[in-house]
């Protein structure tokens, strides 16, 4: 009889310790059926082109500029600095340039992607031909904008 209790109790152990067993076996199997369900469903939407796009565009780097002002003129280097800031573009540096005799604005491209120093003239209005070359690995930004006396030509501070 006292080997029939042992046999009974022994059997109940084994049973608790499947069903446990089993439960958890089931909890995995349901969070792993969950965590594939999602990584499919994120794929699957992540197809798209917005997604790359915003992705570069996120990303882009600004154009990191100086402004100096070269005229003279106190205040008009702080107004074109608030209009590139509100154009995005990264202003770095602000002060005077070492003379205040600069007839015509002149942009500086400090590296080798004179395409933003020609952003920055599209942005202010200024042509082209204002726009220089001078590489130096020195200059950790992009351009230099150096304001002339023909301040009054550019869009930010034309007199309206």
């Amino acid at each position: 009889m006292r080997e029939k209790k042992i046999l009974t109790s022994k059997k109940k152990q084994d049973f608790s310790k499947n069903l446990i067993l089993n439960i958890s076996i089931l909890i995995l199997i349901i969070i792993n059926s969950f965590l594939a369900y999602s990584l499919v469903k994120t794929v699957s939407f992540n197809d798209s082109n917005d997604d790359v796009n915003l992705l570069k565009d996120s990303t882009k780097a600004r154009i990191q500029i100086e402004v100096l002002n070269g005229c003279g003129v106190s205040g008009v280097a702080e107004k074109l600095t608030d209009y590139l800031r509100s154009n995005n573009i990264d202003v770095v540096n602000l002060g005077n340039y070492r003379s205040f005799e600069i007839e015509n604005s002149l942009i500086i491209s400090r590296n080798e992607k004179v395409k933003n120093a020609e952003i920055v003239a599209a942005v202010v209005g200024l042509d082209h031909q204002n726009i220089i070359q001078q590489i130096n690995p020195d200059y950790l930004l992009d351009v230099t904008f150096i304001l002339g006396k023909d301040y009054r030509n550019l869009i930010p501070l034309k007199k309206r």
